[in-house]
């Protein structure tokens, strides 16, 4: 390592270096922490809540919730681009990691996440968006549908925008797995796999029997992850790019679940009424 390389820089070289145990222990940790949180969420408060409050209160409750996840996604994107245009040492920490793996990752590695990085490719998306349209409409959730297309859709609209209001061009990727154009910043596969997986994950809490929901939340966690780590690892993303996507993706997600409950709720007191 450089005697003059900040702190970041380092822990960048030092992450890169030790790489692949570093994605299966953030992985497990990360797994570990959304089964917890599951539990506490619906073993205590939501309990607590729903026998406390009356359904409007709830609603709102849920909505306070939304709004939290919201603006923490925000939070994070914001703080990126900042860091990003204010200085350049994030630049620095995020080419370090690159030229890091370049060195230390086997190929035979590589062409695995070449192969998972496909499931938030844009045909794998379009194609998924149609057949889960097509099947929601098929079974007469037609507002749910609605919801799924404009979470897919909006956020690839979302993306396309901020990558041309940043303009960053992307780290070199020469190991032949993966190519990749366009400009860097956010990461498209990372936002897109946290956007479609995430509403796939709340659809299936909504249609699916409760043995069901864990598994599917644990299940949409490890493929966006996965498929935001991929970036990384293939370097057609530098890490930055891909945290700005989970965090412009998770404030997407959370936006049209909270619209999605709200609308719902507003249909059933229709309905009541």
């Amino acid at each position: 390592m450089s005697a003059e390389a900040t702190p970041l820089v380092q822990a960048a070289q030092l992450a890169g270096q030790h790489a692949l145990p570093l994605f299966v222990g953030v992985l497990a940790g990360l797994l570990g922490l959304t089964g917890a949180a599951w539990w506490a969420l619906r073993s205590h408060l939501v309990s607590r809540v729903r026998s406390a409050l009356s359904p409007p209160l709830t609603m709102l409750v849920c909505m306070a919730i939304g709004f939290g996840a919201i603006v923490a996604g925000a939070w994070v994107f914001a703080e990126l681009a900042e860091a990003l245009q204010a200085q350049a040492d994030l630049g620095r920490a995020d080419q370090a990691l690159a030229d890091a793996l370049n060195l230390s990752v086997p190929r035979s590695a590589l062409q695995v996440f070449a192969t998972l990085t496909v499931l938030a490719n844009t045909a794998t998306l379009t194609a998924l968006c149609i057949v889960v349209t097509v099947g929601l409409v098929a079974r007469g959730r037609r507002w749910l549908a609605l919801g799924w297309v404009v979470a897919v859709a909006g956020n690839g609209l979302l993306n396309h925008t901020l990558k041309q209001v940043f303009e960053r061009v992307r780290p070199v990727h020469d190991g032949g797995l993966v190519i990749a154009d366009g400009f860097s910043f956010p990461s498209g596969h990372s936002s897109g796999s946290v956007v479609a997986y995430g509403m796939l994950a709340y659809i299936a809490l909504r249609l699916l029997p409760p043995r069901w929901h864990l598994p599917v939340v644990l299940f949409a966690v490890a493929i966006a992850f996965t498929v935001g780590a991929s970036r990384v690892f293939l370097r057609v993303h530098f890490a930055s790019d891909v945290v700005a996507g989970f965090g412009s993706g998770s404030a997407w997600l959370a936006v049209c679940i909270a619209s999605s409950e709200l609308a719902r709720w507003h249909r059933g007191r229709s309905r009541a009424g």
